[in-house]
């Protein structure tokens, strides 16, 4: 994962591709992590939800539910999930640190 990124934006990934320091984050590599995730484009909702996503954890470091989002957003059942093809990438492309094993276990 960390091999696309340019010599002078090297961020470190743990084993499962979360970013180590969710502070190395910026919207390029969010551009960056969603195409090697296999979405093409980011559009407003996506980065409305990212930016929740970042919000959130860096206020309460905690996973919100996606049912959550997307009833705060005023998207459909399981319409973020398919923005993201889960919570896990919409994480990932986030930029935050992996979650803990119970917290992927609801991803």
């Amino acid at each position: 994962m960390g091999s696309s990124l340019r010599p002078e934006e090297r961020v470190e990934f743990d084993e499962d591709g979360f970013l180590m320091n969710p502070f190395d984050w910026d919207e390029d590599l969010a551009v960056q992590l969603a195409l090697g995730d296999g979405l093409d484009e980011l559009t407003e909702e996506h980065w409305r939800m990212i930016g929740y996503l970042r919000e959130h954890y860096l206020a309460h470091h905690t996973l919100p539910p996606m049912s959550y989002m997307e009833w705060l957003f005023g998207l459909g059942r399981d319409q973020g999930r398919q923005l993201f093809h889960g919570m896990r990438e919409a994480w990932r492309v986030a930029g935050l640190p992996n979650p803990g094993e119970e917290a992927k276990a609801y991803m």
